[in-house]
């Protein structure tokens, strides 16, 4: 590993004192490796570590080649890094989980807060991802389907836009852009990138951000705040600024010794660090900011405004109603030849953010109308939601499954002209259309995997996480 900035090392001396010489020696260790399961699809891990300040949250003791386990592609779990996990304490202790809520994830891409998120709040919350690049913005789309839970809306649009929806969201989490000094260990980029100069662009920016959604919090609601940096200009002070600006309350948060965070105070603002030498993750800083005042209740005009939004017709709803579990719960709706499917006490919210916002990805995407025949689309199949019973269903090898995955031609053994659910280890992967003995791969093509598989395909030499599930 290179040498440390100057300029960064001389601070970090000053932060840690006798601590600095184990910091840089962590520094330069491999990272460890950890992943959070969604518990809608998969039971917990049997015989790997716990992050402790998660509850879906576990260790790997080495890093897999994980694009070729097939459970990763079907949303059975998210590759993240423990510390960011910290998200769960903090949504936890400032706001009441089990009441309806919208939560904004304003710097969404590539999606681990989000399906975090998704899978700490009720069915009958709304959660808006955001990623104002769009590249970006289309591969938290995916992962937003592979996770689900069919109440995400990914938006691409710029912080400022928020300001259409004034106290609109119950809780924001701003996973701020930053100088990135808690990712030299895994970014060796991120340390070539570094510079004092480069810090003061990422705080006076992360300002920026911050005053142009401000607005769209409820009072009440609450801001939690994070960045994978040290330093306190892009940390506490942003964070003191803003409260005395908005004349906000710092919420403290409990912590247990034995995780090994470091809770630290500066302008009255209480926040909490994360350590390579002192915990198994790296380098975060999180906080949570209460805006003042109480939520003002929505009154109504009685007038009935005019919908974006349209519903799919009585004929198509029909036929496609028993793809979902409890089908009544939703609401669907139609964009050109598509079908989708949101909770119907989300329609008002989701149509007033198709009127302000760029809307990308909503609810759960299930059916392509063509003439007279209805198709289903990828993500009904990787759908919480999907009624597995009202579909032929097939279940692959660990080989056939990466032959899928890459979008080449399988031969199951199978027969017949019906479109097929297929599974691996009882989780839908995706659908393929049976043509007497030939089948028809339906995955999409810019989800395929481009890696190369091994010249023999067998489960004892691959990982795959259900390994660990008994």
């Amino acid at each position: 590993m290179k040498e440390l900035p100057n300029a960064f090392a001389s601070r970090m001396q000053q932060q840690l004192d006798a601590g600095f010489q184990e910091f840089k020696h962590a520094i330069a260790a491999n990272p460890p490796v950890s992943v959070r399961i969604n518990s809608s699809k998969m039971e917990p891990p049997q015989g790997l570590q716990r992050v402790p300040w998660s509850s879906h949250g576990f260790y790997l003791p080495i890093r897999p080649l994980f694009t070729l386990d097939p459970l990763l592609h079907a949303g059975a779990y998210y590759v993240q890094e423990a510390s960011s996990m910290f998200l769960e304490q903090a949504l936890q202790q400032s706001v009441d989980l089990q009441q309806p809520l919208r939560v904004l994830d304003l710097c969404g891409a590539p999606g681990g807060k989000s399906t975090h998120l998704a899978s700490l709040i009720t069915a009958d919350s709304l959660l808006v991802s955001n990623e104002v690049i769009r590249s970006r913005a289309t591969i938290l789309a995916e992962n937003v389907a592979k996770w689900g839970s069919g109440n995400v809306v990914v938006t691409s649009n710029d912080p400022r836009d928020f300001g259409k929806l004034p106290e609109f969201f119950d809780v924001m989490v701003v996973d701020a852009p930053c100088s990135g000094e808690g990712m030299f260990r895994k970014d060796p980029k991120a340390m070539e990138e570094w510079s004092e100069e480069n810090v003061k662009m990422c705080a006076q920016r992360q300002q920026r951000i911050l005053t142009d959604v401000w607005s769209a919090l409820k009072p009440g609601g609450a801001l939690v705040y994070s960045t994978c940096t040290w330093n306190t200009s892009e940390n506490e002070e942003n964070m003191a600024w803003l409260a005395q600006q908005e004349e906000a309350e710092n919420i403290k948060l409990r912590l247990d010794p034995s995780w090994g965070i470091v809770p630290g105070e500066l302008e009255g603002i209480q926040g909490y660090r994360f350590y390579p030498h002192l915990l198994p993750g790296e380098g975060f800083f999180l906080t949570v900011l209460r805006k003042p005042g109480q939520a003002r209740e929505a009154h109504s005009t009685g007038k009935r405004k005019k919908y974006k939004l349209a519903l799919a017709g009585k004929k198509e709803k029909a036929l496609i109603a028993n793809w979902l579990l409890e089908p009544e719960r939703f609401e669907w709706l139609q964009y050109g030849n598509y079908i989708s499917a949101i909770s119907a006490n989300l329609f008002e919210d989701l149509d007033e953010l198709y009127q302000q916002l760029y809307v990308i990805y909503a609810g759960i995407e299930v059916a392509e109308v063509i003439g007279k025949m209805i198709k289903p689309q990828h993500p009904l199949a990787l759908s919480q939601h999907l009624n597995k019973n009202a579909f032929n269903t097939l279940s692959l090898t660990l080989e056939q499954a990466l032959r899928y995955l890459r979008k080449e031609d399988i031969n199951p053994g199978s027969s017949g002209t019906d479109k097929v659910l297929l599974q691996y280890q009882g989780l839908p992967l995706g659908w393929a259309k049976q043509i007497g003995n030939r089948m028809n791969n339906n995955y999409p093509k810019e989800w395929r995997i481009r890696m190369e598989l091994p010249q023999v395909v067998e489960e004892d030499k691959l990982f795959t996480l259900g390994k660990y599930v008994i």
